[in-house]
């Protein structure tokens, strides 16, 4: 009865999710929600003393993988928050594209400006960013839709092969899966079947398109922040390769030194400002972890994820990886990867890191399947899930080769 009910919460959270813009309920609410009331139903279950323990316990292990993420996702936030909020990405698009390119090859440039920005950034200020590119230049209804589908895969795409860029390639590496070193691999697949997919949008594009520059006013304290950002994602990899040190102690390192600059240049009263961007964090983004992470463990707890995992090993890992990466289009990526990790299939590395593209990329293949998706949907009004299904099928054989090549690679290198 109680394994019924808690199952129940579960699949309620689930459609929460997958009819959050039909319903307008945030999924960070409805989920956070359910993950609590599942655990104090747990508890009061318990019973005897002992089985109070090992609840508490599970719990404890469930919030101690939650705290980490936070904080990392906390930190890269802050970081992102700042630099968007003065201005230095926007300065960053105005130096690398010019003021007049044929359509053609700012299809390409967007592509790949989406594709390593979203390496560094979460996944919703990469498309925003992106997308915020594309209102510089005047472009026609159809090429805007184009771009938009282009910029979701590019997004989702370039995510995968570095832990800050995407919740799941995180969650995977934090699980002691994947190394960085490894993880870059994905690198290559990742902008090879962005740039097959441009090409194919780029087939009948034509003309060319002028933007107009905009003024941005900075100050030394914003440049020198901004390499702060950038050799703290360097250092994360660096001293992790080389000494075992977890990510999220490296960017919190990289926040302080974040503060402390924020002190010894600039008032009190404006360092206070420096320290409110933390407000500026998406912690609706952050909430929905906390209760995605929250139901998972206690379907872990239940049994219920033991039934996935012999659904999961019935067939090839291969096949399933690939299988599961088209799911995610449908079931949200983090909710799918993190009740994967608490099964515990046994997978090479090779097939490790196919999960990896799979479950990262695989959310493309519909609008509704990754953050990404609905963003772009809110900001470009001729987007919509109908018009973004006649992209399917080129988005499904630009994901295919992407995920053959990581094989390919990983196989290669790793096996």
């Amino acid at each position: 009865m109680l394994n019924t009910f808690l199952i129940i919460l579960a699949v309620l959270a689930l459609l929460s999710i997958i009819f959050e813009e039909v319903t307008h309920l945030n999924k960070a609410k409805t989920t956070l929600f359910f993950g609590c009331i599942s655990w104090i139903a747990l508890f009061m279950a318990a019973g005897e003393p002992a089985h109070e323990k090992l609840v508490a316990h599970q719990l404890n292990e469930n919030l101690l993988e939650i705290a980490t993420l936070w904080l990392f996702l906390m930190s890269t936030m802050t970081f992102v928050a700042y630099l968007n909020a003065k201005g230095m990405i926007q300065i960053m698009v105005q130096k690398l594209f010019p003021q007049k390119v044929s359509v053609r090859m700012l299809m390409i440039q967007v592509a790949l400006f989406a594709l390593v920005l979203s390496a560094f950034c979460d996944n919703v200020t990469a498309t925003l960013v992106s997308l915020g590119l594309l209102t510089t230049f005047k472009l026609d209804k159809q090429m805007r839709r184009r771009m938009a589908v282009l910029i979701i895969f590019a997004v989702n795409s370039g995510g995968v092969a570095l832990i800050t860029g995407d919740v799941t390639t995180l969650m995977i590496f934090l699980g002691g899966h994947v190394h960085m070193s490894e993880l870059l691999v994905l690198f290559i697949p990742s902008a090879v079947s962005v740039i097959l997919l441009a090409t194919l949008f780029s087939l009948k594009a034509e003309g060319v398109v002028s933007t107009t520059p905009i003024k941005h006013t900075y100050q030394t304290v914003d440049v020198m922040i901004a390499l702060v950002f950038f050799c703290t994602i360097l250092m994360t990899m660096l001293l992790n390769i080389l000494f075992g040190i977890p990510p999220v102690l490296t960017f919190l390192t990289g926040l302080s030194i974040m503060f402390l600059i924020g002190h010894t240049t600039r008032s009190d009263k404006e360092e206070i400002k420096i320290l409110e961007y933390i407000r500026q964090v998406e912690y609706d983004t952050l909430l929905f972890f906390l209760g995605i992470l929250l139901l998972v463990g206690m379907l872990k707890e239940i049994g219920t994820l033991d039934m996935l995992t012999e659904a999961y090993t019935m067939f090839n890992p291969n096949i399933s990886n690939f299988v599961t990466g088209m799911g995610s289009a449908l079931i949200d990526n983090v909710p799918l990867t993190a009740a994967l990790l608490k099964a515990s299939p046994v997978l090479n590395t090779p097939e490790w890191l196919g999960l990896t593209y799979s479950v990262g990329v695989g959310g493309s293949l519909l609008i509704i399947g990754s953050a990404s998706g609905i963003v772009a949907m809110s900001k470009v009004k001729e987007l919509t899930f109908v018009s973004y299904l006649k992209y399917v099928p080129a988005l499904f054989l630009c994901y295919s080769v992407g995920y053959a090549l990581t094989l390919f690679l990983a196989y290669r290198l790793y096996n």
